[in-house]
């Protein structure tokens, strides 16, 4: 390996981060500043947005082998099947050209039953991209969307150097587990990054699993985040958790919305309602797992609540999209850059019907495609909200 030269790995080879922490290792990028992560001790929010969804290596060479050292965290749930592992996607000047994985690393089990933690610590991998074509190239290395990624090292046999961030404009966006890419094939194939792709824009994913609550710490870094499109996806986890009631619902979303207007006054703000979840359409959470199906080497989800408590200001998924919708009718009388579009646009009963939800909760990676050509035509189409306009 001495025909390799290491670069250091800094912020500016790195796109879709809002910070990058040193550790014993390299550095660990995150997807909330420290500021947010420092307001929140939630377990399931740290890990969500320490798995770099989005995030890619982005620099320019010659280079025809670059590795890559890092030391993975993956997710184990006691009784549920093994969780697939993380892919590296490697792009060059904008194609697909190759995917790898890493071996070794750390394993953070979760036992669903008792919520009790272990991580199990393993050895520092290496995932390798050889025989690139001998020419000056944009290479984009995607880290999993799925595992938490401590950088050690990058090596190439050629010289290294950062891109600049060019004309294309910054599309940042906040979602729950299916933004974040549950169950899509790999990081590249996540629904936003392929929608980010058909619409020509430079993603920052801020699809944070488990964790899209409508906390104000993430409101906050997405106001302090430069972007010229916006978009939030409210309302899945919202009903998981089973965390407040419409009363609560309500000022929490005008809030949100307060903020990011603070940092983006005019910038255009799509306001997305949830995708068809059918255990949760007029049923409440809290979500359960269905450990039924635990035999056949499947887990499911169900709906623990009571739909009859609907009336006592519980929130479903069709409660969610009502509300959200009469708020944006509300305030885009003095908003005009303000928009709403139903999350069943995206993934429907017909869907369903074609594409079923394997968990009962969340979408497959056909699906993830599906849901980006749906999203590129509502959102960057001719008359969509993120259209370049010329005034």
């Amino acid at each position: 390996m001495s025909d390799l030269t290491t670069t250091p790995i800094t912020a500016e080879l790195l796109r879709g981060a809002l910070d990058l922490e040193r550790t014993e290792h390299g550095v660990l990028p995150h997807r909330l500043p420290a500021r947010a992560r420092a307001q929140c001790t939630d377990g399931q929010l740290a890990m969500a947005e320490a798995q770099p969804s989005g995030v890619r290596l982005v620099f320019r060479t010659r280079a025809t082998v670059v590795e890559l050292d890092a030391l993975r965290t993956k997710m184990a749930y006691v009784g549920a099947p093994p969780r697939p592992d993380g892919v590296y996607d490697l792009l060059v000047d904008g194609s697909l050209a190759g995917q790898s994985g890493v071996t070794g690393g750390q394993v953070h089990v979760v036992d669903m039953t008792t919520g009790a933690t272990e991580t199990r610590p393993g050895p520092v991998g290496t995932v390798r991209f050889a025989d690139l074509p001998d020419r000056a190239k944009q290479v984009e290395i995607w880290l999993p969307h799925n595992e938490i990624t401590e950088l050690v090292a990058l090596r190439t046999d050629a010289p290294v150097e950062p891109v600049g961030q060019g004309s294309r404009r910054v599309w940042l966006h906040h979602g729950s587990s299916i933004s974040h890419g549950s169950d899509a094939a790999s990081p590249s194939t996540t629904w936003p990054a392929l929608a980010a792709s058909l619409g020509d824009v430079e993603l920052v994913n801020l699809g944070l699993g488990g964790s899209a609550l409508l906390d104000p710490f993430t409101a906050r870094a997405m106001r302090d985040t430069p972007a010229d499109l916006i978009s939030v996806k409210i309302g899945i986890n919202l009903v998981n958790m089973d965390l407040m009631r419409l009363r609560a619902f309500t000022p929490a979303v005008h809030g949100f919305l307060d903020t990011l207007r603070e940092g983006h006054p005019t910038t255009p703000l799509l306001v997305v309602s949830p995708i068809l979840c059918p255990i949760h359409e007029d049923t409440p959470g809290p979500t359960a797992p269905d450990f039924s199906t635990l035999g056949a080497g499947r887990l499911q989800f169900r709906a623990a609540g009571d739909p009859a408590e609907r009336v006592a200001g519980r929130l479903t998924l069709n409660v969610i999209r009502e509300e959200l919708a009469r708020i944006v009718k509300q305030r885009s009388a003095d908003d005009p850059h303000l928009h709403y579009a139903d999350g069943r646009v995206l993934y429907g009963e017909a869907d369903f019907a074609d594409l079923p939800l394997p968990d009962q909760l969340h979408p497959d990676a056909a699906t993830h495609h599906r849901m980006a050509d749906r999203f590129a035509e509502l959102a960057f189409g001719a008359a969509g909200p993120f259209t370049a306009r010329s005034d």
